[in-house]
């Protein structure tokens, strides 16, 4: 295997391991913690983060809950995926991608199959379990309730367009063998 399609491959490893670990917890969640409930109020005293165990049918924020119920799985699975798949084709045919945006392109789409699993197997909706508070910014106490996928989307997203904003560039020969001179 060339070393140009093992750089591109090799993030794809924390695609597997964001699944795996929001998976993981989410099957916790799922069978030990009480569903709207809260096990651990205070994780830090102060009630800053809150674990709990509540389902979303819609995408981010809730957002589509008023939608006709036969739209839903168009609109939250079938475009999502159409647009992961999109996005895929177009990184293994790229050069264009540098190292950090390879690593932050395989977290968003490693939080984007984590929460299309949820989705597809999860009749009740995506499962989120970690409340944060928001100490009254943008009127809300405290942060919507989300999960691990959805924080690496979000973070991966902030650091792709880092990268972008910053013109953070592949540099010459990244992601292929560099020949050694004397």
């Amino acid at each position: 295997m060339s070393e140009d399609i093992k750089g591109k491959l090799l993030p794809f490893s924390l695609t597997a391991l964001i699944i795996l670990l929001d998976q993981g917890v989410k099957s916790f969640i799922v069978g030990r913690w009480p569903r709207e409930g809260s096990l651990i109020k205070d994780v830090f005293d102060n009630g800053l983060v809150y674990i709990v165990h509540v389902r979303n049918k819609a995408i981010a924020f809730s957002l589509g809950h008023n939608l006709p119920e036969n739209l839903r799985p168009f609109l939250f699975i079938l475009v999502p995926i159409l647009v992961l798949a999109f996005l895929l084709w177009y990184y293994m045919r790229s050069q264009e991608f540098s190292t950090p945006q390879r690593w932050a392109l395989a977290g968003i789409v490693g939080g984007g199959l984590g929460n299309i699993i949820d989705r597809i197997f999860r009749p009740d909706g995506v499962v989120d379990f970690i409340s944060v508070k928001f100490f009254g910014l943008f009127w809300m106490e405290r942060f919507p309730t989300f999960n691990i996928a959805d924080s690496s989307v979000v973070v991966c997203c902030a650091l792709f367009l880092i990268t972008i904003i910053t013109g953070s560039k592949k540099s010459p020969g990244e992601g292929t063998i560099n020949e050694q001179t004397d």
